[in-house]
């Protein structure tokens, strides 16, 4: 077909035309670069480089001070076009990433620099470091913008920053006659979920330039899927789409075939341990045998697949004259079904294009299992409720048991471990006047994720109709919230999306399990947004999980209206 001849013909051109990178490099070097004077000579070199078009700074570890001396010194470089930045904040705290980013950010916007490249990947920097290259990606340097690279940073939910910074950058550089389009995005290992999918699916859709996009280990469902689906058919010219390690289910599974009929010029599909299961395999097969002509390799591995929907698969390919691969590993096809797809594959003298199939699961026991990821989450609601109720029935049990013992054993005298780890008001009332300094030196602030915790667990007390527990309670908060916040190395965004995974309004890629949501947790969370030791910056992300309807807070409907009326009013008046 001339539509054929056309795609393959496209394909080759873009492989064409490659300008070399006048660059400097010190790419794996391992330098410790911590302030002006360890980077004198990187500074001098970069001067004296006339038409410096590109830096790498990968392997080396780049302090604050250090990355101001060579922002100065890339000012001047309006020639500028790609930052190979990848893993060069090994040993940094969090809260040095976010201003070195700035500093090279804004040198590069004052020098007027048009990039084409920006790779962050492998430096972990967290919501927080999205921040500090929000700017520069808003900024006319980033019009030209054509391979974005942020694998493993685990921007969690700094992946709605992100898509926010594109879509302006594609508003602003389109009112200025020359939209972005990118070309390459990566993004793997970085904890976006639903949310961030969503997010960067408009911005996909607004571009509609992408040829490739690796999003794999990312906890994304099948809504995040659908989004991305829908945003893929407006990017023709895909040509890697790179999901593994996501979980699609049948639903997302569907809308990504049915996106891939737009996709014409699609090389790799690597939708492996995606749980596509046998409705989504068949639902691919179908729009593979249909069309794909330049398809050179598709991962179905450890979807659940069963064996006539595999059988679908390897018929689909048949006709495929640029397949190099095709990988059905690790699915549900039992020691015969893996010999009925083996066998079709060598009828068609392509079977040394089947991948192994030494990983197996073997024929499924029964439909049961199809269900089991569905019925998870409520699942665990159930648990949560089992367990608190056992909980409670402990302590009563060992009320009676103290009421019962003669004679009584003298008071415990008051424990903030005991507290923290079965927190109830009373323990809270008995921990005294001195309980907020308590807390506060129990409690590691230097880490955001256990600031959290204990913040919901002081929260988890919280009695609106009891003065003394409720000032108990935002004492201590306040106390340990201000020495977290007033530290300058503490990660704000890290804190926040550590509360909202721990409330069960977002997923955590470490599969951590969320508590029952308390009215006290919104109360308190009410009262910590107004206080001044509260960045003000924070208060948008809380509003926007907030206000999205959730199961975990049909509970509490009182205070989360409150707490919904108090953050737009905080960032009305900000």
């Amino acid at each position: 077909m001339a539509t054929d001849i056309v795609a393959q013909l496209a394909d080759s051109l873009a492989k064409t035309g490659v300008e070399e990178e006048v660059e400097l490099s010190y790419k794996g070097q391992g330098r410790k670069l911590d302030d002006a004077k360890s980077v004198e000579e990187i500074v001098k070199e970069i001067e004296e480089f006339e038409g410096l078009q590109a830096l790498r700074l990968e392997g080396n570890t780049v302090g604050v001070e250090a990355a101001r001396a060579i922002a100065k010194a890339l000012e001047t470089k309006s020639q500028f076009k790609c930052c190979h930045w990848s893993d060069m904040f090994t040993g940094r705290l969090r809260s040095e990433i976010p201003p070195a980013l700035n500093s090279l950010g804004d040198a590069l916007i004052l020098a007027g620099a048009r990039l084409t490249v920006l790779d962050l990947s492998d430096n972990a920097f967290g919501p927080d470091g999205v921040k500090g290259i929000e700017k520069l990606l808003k900024s006319s340097a980033c019009f030209t913008l054509q391979e974005l690279r942020l694998n493993n940073c685990g921007m969690g939910i700094g992946g709605e920053i992100l898509a926010a910074s594109l879509s302006q950058c594609h508003e602003k550089s389109s009112a200025d006659g020359a939209p972005l389009s990118l070309k390459v995005f990566v993004a793997g290992r970085n904890r976006l979920e639903n949310d961030g999918a969503k997010a960067l699916a408009q911005a996909f859709q607004l571009m509609g330039s992408l040829e490739e996009v690796h999003m794999p280990q990312n906890g994304i469902n099948h809504p995040g899927v659908t989004a991305l689906a829908s945003a893929m058919k407006h990017n023709s010219n895909l040509r890697i789409l790179n999901l593994n390690d996501n979980t699609f289910t049948e639903k997302g599974a569907i809308a990504m075939a049915q996106a891939l009929k737009h996709l014409r010029r699609i090389q790799v599909i690597n939708f492996g341990d995606c749980l596509v299961r046998p409705a989504g395999a068949l639902a691919i097969a179908e729009t593979v045998s249909e069309g794909l002509p330049i398809l050179k390799e598709l991962n179905l591995a450890f979807g659940e697949i069963t064996e006539e929907a595999a059988l679908a698969v390897a018929r689909s390919v048949k006709d495929k004259d640029q397949l190099e691969k095709l990988d059905l590993n690790g699915n549900c096809l039992g020691e015969d079904g893996c010999k009925a797809v083996k066998d079709s594959m060598e009828s068609m003298n392509i079977g040394e294009l089947l991948g192994s199939l030494s990983d197996d699961e073997g024929e499924p026991e029964d439909d049961e299992d199809e269900d089991e990821d569905e019925d998870e989450e409520d699942d665990e609601e159930d648990v949560d409720e089992e367990e608190l109720e056992e909980e409670d029935e402990e302590e009563e049990e060992a009320d009676e048991g103290i009421k019962l013992s003669t004679p009584p054993s003298a008071p415990r005298p008051p424990d903030v471990s005991s507290f923290l780890s079965f927190p109830s008001p009373d323990k809270l009332i008995n921990l005294g006047a001195k309980r907020a300094a308590l807390i506060e030196q129990q409690v590691d602030v230097s880490d955001a994720s256990i600031t959290a915790e204990a913040f919901l667990k002081i929260a988890s007390v919280y009695k609106e109709e009891n003065k003394e527990v409720k000032n108990a309670v935002l004492e201590s908060i306040d106390a340990l919230l201000n020495k977290a916040f007033s530290s300058s190395s503490f990660q704000g965004y890290s804190f926040v999306s550590s509360v909202l995974v721990l409330l069960g309004l977002i997923k955590s890629e470490d599969k951590v399990k969320p508590m029952r949501v308390a009215p006290g947790h919104l109360f308190a969370l009410e009262h910590v947004v107004q206080q001044e030791y509260f960045p003000q910056e924070n208060v948008a992300v809380l509003e926007a999980f907030l206000s999205r309807n959730n199961k975990a807070l049909e509970s509490c409907v009182n205070a989360r209206n409150s707490l919904h009326t108090t953050l737009q009013r905080v960032r009305a008046e900000s």
